[in-house]
């Protein structure tokens, strides 16, 4: 079969173009299937507590992701700037993970600790409150949405069958967890935990 034929018959050509294009994904992909780091938590990394689940879940509702990404690349100027770089293993809980390639916004995978939860509160009200020149939306309602706590509930028993270590006193605790709270309380919960194991054990 020379150049010619495939040219000529798209159909060939494009039955090809996938058989090349699946067996390059499966070369790249299959492998870290069987790596510890992609497939194993990072030292510190356990799954999401049920205040925090309900802010990711948030935080992934209200589209953050367009504008933040949660992956540091291994470069200087990235890891100067927002501290060390991503590992595979700080993302095995993460269900779609939040890596994102946009940045209107700053990256957040390090961002835990570093404004206060008032700070918070202030920039998700009215971010111009507290940076002049942001471009980012305010999310005023969230401080008045309260959390379903059936529902956070539900989610950690689904994510257990996913693999995520829960136990049943985790289940019992979530109602508890996230009586009272706002959708707020939770998108801040879960801000002020990204990144924090990898900053205390470096």
């Amino acid at each position: 079969m020379n150049h010619e034929t495939v040219e000529k018959k798209i159909g060939l050509m494009g039955v090809l173009i996938a058989l090349v294009i699946s067996f390059g994904g499966l070369v790249e992909i299959v492998p870290l299937y069987f790596q510890g780091a992609s497939t194993n938590p990072a030292p510190g990394i356990k799954p999401y507590e049920a205040l925090r689940l309900a802010g990711r879940d948030v935080y992934v509702r209200e589209g953050c992701y367009n504008c933040h990404s949660q992956m540091i690349r291994p470069f200087r100027a990235e890891t100067e700037r927002y501290g060390p770089y991503s590992l595979a293993g700080e993302s095995v809980y993460d269900h779609p993970f939040q890596f994102g390639s946009k940045r209107t916004g700053p990256d957040l995978a390090r961002v835990g600790g570093r404004y206060s939860d008032d700070w918070h509160r202030v920039h998700f009200t009215n971010p111009r409150d507290v940076v002049p020149e942001s471009n980012m939306p305010a999310y005023p309602w969230l401080a008045k949405n309260g959390i379903d706590g059936a529902l956070v509930e539900r989610k950690m028993r689904t994510l257990a069958r996913l693999g995520h270590p829960y136990t049943e006193d985790d289940f019992a605790g979530a109602a508890a967890a996230v009586a009272g709270k706002t959708e707020l309380d939770a998108l801040i919960a879960y801000l002020q935990g990204l990144g924090t194991n990898v900053k205390a054990g470096s």
